[in-house]
């Protein structure tokens, strides 16, 4: 992110950009500490692509032209432009992390450093979970996704651009084929595949070639066809424009999908207005936002772990204070990070011998946050929450197959397993709740019945809405999928259905389902789910609606943390998160428009609907309250799933419950 070099000599130089590169990094920084008041802060990545794809292009154009270019210059430039700072947050992030973070988050950060020092962390992160989930506050590298797009797109345009150059094909035309490609892919898929759509550069390359597009003007800035008049009418439209996507796009829009012209549109704008357009000359050249233009690409950088590990600590939401002093902590780290680390590394000589230690030092950085990865997060380092329970009893044990009935090049896209004991009766379908409830379900399970799942997968998860609503349309194909094969599945009896109210209602946090009340898809989500019913009744199969837990803090954050080091113990909070504890009323309160759903499913389908309510397993009807942990186990694994051991208690019963339906 940010890392493009905008100094092509002095004469290339233009203050207006830093100035650009400011207000996108001042976007996300404010977006990240203070996100209510800068819902659309985000944006600022997409500013910075634009920017990337212009001054990168134009560099390789200029040098291409002039018949010098180079691509162990080009790629030496980039080396010693990123990996200074990159490999400073890495070691940072590391030693901090081996004092403070359990096994799982270490083992975590280590396969996030790994994929950062290879720049495919947009990768990785694609396969987790998407950048607005709650659990993105815990990833102190989750920011690095970006990184990772800019850098697959450096490693490939050089090269593009060398053979079009030497083939004599048109390079305008080749940027708005491959633009007008991308867009398309990106509008297509967000609905299917936010998460992919989000993080794949294939739908995120068009943003970057936008200002490649604005580079391919050989000789001399594209302002100056205008008159100074329409540049100003330009560059003020242009930062209009970016200020109206700030406000009118948040997390809740389908981003990028088309949302995002409004921001790479602005941004070209200002672009190729030009260094003297009003806005350009009087706002974007100035000081101080030149200086934070300047420190752009470590600002970027320090912010997120910094915010991240806080919290981590913290275990709750920051407050303001703490917010304001990180922020003001990171301009301070980057400062510093591009004065005595970025500038004498960059510049002076012995360029070679620069690039290969800093390729050195990166693969020993990956390496070690591989090795963390793949030992677990390293255990005996010392950090551990207080009783060390992980809530874990053995799993589904070991006689589930990876099969659901579903051939398998379809059955690849899902998470698959079949009780290879005899009889089997019940099938678990859902999101992932279904998966945390199933480990105990098979495991508490009798020769009267054993259990078929299929659950969330490269195919989405079986989310059992049908409907036509674009909001749900990633759900269809799972959903479908997965209900046609449990209908012609003979030996299955019945069905029991397992998905988040979070996931059903689309709230948007996985701590709390506060916004419940509010959600404007309540009949929608009814008439899916009829029409799911609908498909299993058809085939005599008996439903079962797992009626969801109550939502409370990740367990990380009910729990004390201690480390191997006395002064880092006197560090971490003693006083625990006040939402750990949530009482039983209030959760009934915040789910009754969940509740009424599930038995308005149960009133208009007597005999083939019925409920399991897993709350009397998990709350305290007598103190009417609901906690985290029960006789000293964890009851929930990780955010708001069940752990291994609740799924255990709750799956006594609930095989019991099954075997006796009629």
């Amino acid at each position: 992110m940010l890392q493009t070099s905008i100094l092509i000599g002095r004469a290339n130089y233009r203050a207006d950009i830093d100035g650009l590169r400011a207000i996108a990094v001042l976007l996300v920084v404010v977006y990240h500490a203070f996100p209510t008041f800068l819902p659309g802060g985000f944006i600022g990545v997409d500013v910075f692509f634009v920017i990337s794809g212009f001054l990168i292009s134009k560099i390789i154009f200029q040098e291409i032209d002039a018949k010098r270019f180079s691509f162990v210059d080009f790629y030496g430039r980039r080396i010693r432009r990123i990996f200074p700072a990159l490999i400073f947050i890495f070691i940072c992030c590391f030693g901090f992390g081996w004092f403070i973070l359990l096994p799982h988050e270490f083992e975590q950060l280590g396969k996030h450093i790994a994929s950062g020092a290879t720049f495919i962390s947009n990768f990785v992160l694609w396969s987790e979970a998407g950048y607005f989930d709650n659990t993105a506050i815990t990833k102190p590298l989750l920011h690095l996704w970006s990184l990772g797009i800019e850098e697959q797109f450096y490693l490939l345009w050089p090269l593009v651009l060398w053979i079009a150059y030497k083939n004599n094909i048109s390079a305008i035309g080749l940027i708005i084929s491959i633009v007008a490609l991308s867009f398309l892919l990106n509008v297509g898929f967000i609905d299917s595949a936010p998460v992919g759509t989000f993080y794949s550069p294939a739908t995120r390359v068009w943003e970057l070639l936008l200002g490649a597009l604005l580079a391919c003007h050989k000789h001399r800035e594209l302002s100056s066809n205008f008159r100074p008049l329409h540049l100003a009418l330009l560059s003020v439209g242009g930062l209009g424009l970016l200020f109206i996507a700030v406000f009118l796009i948040d997390e809740r829009k389908s981003f990028p999908g088309a949302w995002a012209v409004l921001p790479t549109i602005a941004t070209a704008i200002l672009i190729a207005s030009g260094p003297k357009a009003i806005v350009n000359q009087k706002i974007l050249s100035n000081r101080v936002l030149v200086f934070f233009g300047l420190i752009s690409f470590p600002l970027y950088l320090w912010h997120w772990p910094l915010l991240s590990f806080a919290r981590i600590i913290e275990g709750e939401s920051l407050t303001t204070n703490a917010r304001i002093a990180i922020v003001l902590v990171s301009i301070a780290l980057a400062w510093a990070t591009y004065i005595f680390l970025e500038k004498p590394i960059r510049h002076g000589g012995r360029a070679a011998i620069k690039s290969t230690a800093l390729i050195v030092t990166m693969l020993a950085v990956g390496y070690a946050g591989f090795n963390v990865y793949v030992r677990d997060g390293l255990p005996f380092r010392g950090p551990q929450v207080v009783g060390k329970d992980r809530g874990y009893d053995g799993g589904p044990g070991g006689t589930m197959v990876p099969s659901c009935g579903l051939p398998h090049e379809i059955g690849v896209g899902f998470t698959c397993w079949q009780d290879t004991r005899p009889a089997l009766k019940f099938a678990l379908i859902g999101d992932s709740k279904a998966s945390s409830i199933h480990g105990g379900l098979a495991r508490t399970s009798t020769e009267v019945g054993r259990w078929l799942f299929i659950g969330i997968g490269s195919k989405g998860a079986p989310l059992p809405i049908i409907t036509e609503d674009p909001r749900y349309a990633r759900y269809q194909y799972g959903s479908i999928t997965a209900l046609r094969s449990l209908a012609e599945n003979k030996e299955i009896e019945a069905v029991l259905i397992a998905t988040a109210t979070r996931s059903l209602f689309q709230l948007r946090n996985a701590t709390d389902i506060e916004d419940l009340e509010d959600s404007p898809n309540y009949d929608v989500v009814l008439e899916g789910l009829q029409r799911s019913v609908d498909v299993l009744k058809a085939a005599s199969k008996k439903v079962v609606f797992l009626v969801d837990n109550p939502t409370l803090p990740h367990p990380e954050d009910c729990s004390p943390r201690t480390t191997s080091a006395d002064v880092l113990n006197r560090m971490l909070k003693k006083t625990l998160n006040q939402r750990c504890h949530l009482p039983l009323d209030r959760h009934l309160e915040l789910a009754r428009k969940y509740r009424v759903l599930l038995a308005t499913l149960v009133a208009n389908n007597p005999g083939w609907v019925s409920l399991f309510d897993t709350t009397p397993f998990l709350c305290d009807y007598r103190e009417r309250i609901c906690s985290t942990t029960k006789n000293g186990r964890l009851l929930y694994g990780g955010t708001d799933h069940i752990s291994d051991h609740a799924a255990g208690l709750i799956g006594q019963e609930l095989n019991l419950y099954m075997q006796n339906l009629k």
